[in-house]
């Protein structure tokens, strides 16, 4: 087949080259240039830009080497605008609001497939190949394409990808969907791929050192908004009283303990953020655990939008261990879930992720 495949110029987006080329395909290679370091955001506190995993020119020469490698075409596009209005001012506003927000999935459905999508069609290309650990099968009883865990439990990243639909599955390839990661580093390695022993990252590629709150402080300065940054507030116990003062809710997170700078018998975690108000309320472990969440945005991958409620096992974070739970559905693609046993730090910003088994069969995102 003729196959567009993404390249971050990482180990695991070269791999999947290196493997659709021996099995003889023709490949198209895309880099796409997300964040623009020069503009001085993603910096460390000497003014240096930050080490970036899919953003930084030398990603991009990484990327290009592989292709020439392996040889064939590569292309670099530049949807820098486009990142920062789908992605990066989503994220901030996310935060100022009080949430916790995941950049990751809104940039790989809204932006990157979108995007290789349209190339994909233009070049006459069958397929848009990515290095996500996930599985798309075809479904001849229900007619659809379903999307699947990975293999290897320790790397699957169908979580980042339930935004998806249907006509993006039917394109979508995944040629380390049935490896690990050592599967991976290896595929490289025999081609001889100068990326093959280059480390990974797990931050977010546009806040590699991991500082959201510092990332957003920096680009509200950048684009003269600093008016829109909460400030001081309330700390408050379960019960209302004022404990503390903290330095702006975007510092926090729910189930956050370190940094609260409150020295209590137990330790505190902060259970609620309260953006109207700007305040935060902390509170014991048992605090964190509830039962019942509210999802927007919820879009349905294993059959149509459904009227009845579903039993599904729900994950409401990356490193979160689904669980049972009910999904009731909503108007307006909206959504109420109700776990069997109560979980820990239900947080909204995140997304929510429905399985059986290994099958995604849909997700949204948690607002309540």
């Amino acid at each position: 087949m003729n196959i567009a495949i993404a390249m971050s110029g990482g180990v695991d987006s070269s791999a999947a080259a290196a493997i659709l080329k021996a099995q003889g395909h023709e490949l198209v290679g895309f880099t796409m240039q997300l964040w623009n370091q020069r503009r001085g955001i993603s910096v460390d506190e000497n003014g240096d830009p930050l080490p970036s995993r899919c953003c930084s020119l030398d990603d991009v020469y990484d990327a290009r080497r592989v292709a020439e490698e392996l040889g064939f075409p590569f292309y670099v596009l530049n949807l820098e605008q486009e990142f920062e209005r789908d992605v990066v001012q989503p994220f901030v506003t996310s935060y100022l609001n009080g949430e916790t927000p995941i950049p990751c999935v809104a940039c790989n459905s809204r932006l990157k497939f979108a995007s290789l999508d349209k190339l994909a069609a233009s070049l006459g290309c069958e397929k848009v190949a990515t290095g996500h650990y996930a599985r798309v099968e075809f479904d001849q009883a229900a007619n659809r394409y379903c999307l699947l865990r990975g293999r290897d439990p320790n790397k699957d990243q169908s979580y980042f990808l339930w935004e998806l639909t249907q006509d993006q599955l039917s394109r979508a390839l995944f040629p380390l969907g049935e490896l690990s990661k050592k599967d991976a580093r290896q595929a490289a390695r025999d081609n001889r791929l100068a990326v093959s022993e280059k480390k990974e990252s797990q931050e977010i590629c546009f806040v590699p050192d991991g500082d959201y709150a510092g990332f957003i402080d920096r680009y509200l300065e950048a684009e003269n908004q600093t008016g829109r940054l909460p400030g001081s507030g309330e700390i408050l116990s379960p019960g209302g009283d004022v404990i503390g003062r903290h330095a702006g809710i975007h510092r926090y997170t729910i189930g956050q303990r370190r940094g609260i700078g409150i020295a209590e018998a137990q330790p505190l975690y902060v259970t609620e953020i309260d953006p109207i108000r700007n305040r935060i309320i902390v509170g014991p472990q048992e605090e964190l655990l509830s039962d019942e969440f509210t999802a927007t945005g919820v879009n349905w991958i294993a059959f149509d939008d459904p009227t009845a409620p579903v039993h599904a096992e729900v994950r409401v974070r990356y490193r979160h261990t689904a669980a049972p739970a009910t999904i009731t559905p909503r108007p307006n693609s909206r959504a109420s879930i109700r776990f069997d046993e109560p979980q820990r730090a239900i947080t909204p910003g995140q997304a929510t992720v429905f399985y059986r088994g290994d099958e995604v069969i849909g997700g949204g995102w948690i607002i309540k």
